[in-house]
């Protein structure tokens, strides 16, 4: 294989490196990132007042609302991409 091939792993690269150059490419990356974080973060915040809810269910929902705010991001990423690459021809 080529070392210009742009799938190859650089063994110099590392995770922030990595982050920042996905970044560039992507920009909803960081917006699912941060989706994610902040959704999981007040999860565990309401997991104290709960109440009368099982924990595994209040577990599984908030996974549920983590996942889809990250789908919802990158797909939201994709159709701004689509509606720009299709604008300029």
């Amino acid at each position: 294989m080529s070392s210009d091939n742009q799938w190859s792993a650089d063994e110099d690269e590392g995770q922030l490196s990595r982050l920042i150059r996905k970044s560039r490419d992507s920009p909803f990356v960081p917006v699912g990132i941060a989706g994610f974080m902040t959704v999981v973060s007040y999860g565990l915040y309401k997991l104290k007042y709960r109440r009368d809810q099982k924990m595994s269910i209040h577990l599984i929902h908030t996974r549920v609302a983590a996942q889809g705010f990250v789908v919802g991001a990158v797909t939201l990423g994709n159709l701004l991409n689509l509606y720009l690459v299709f604008s300029c021809l």
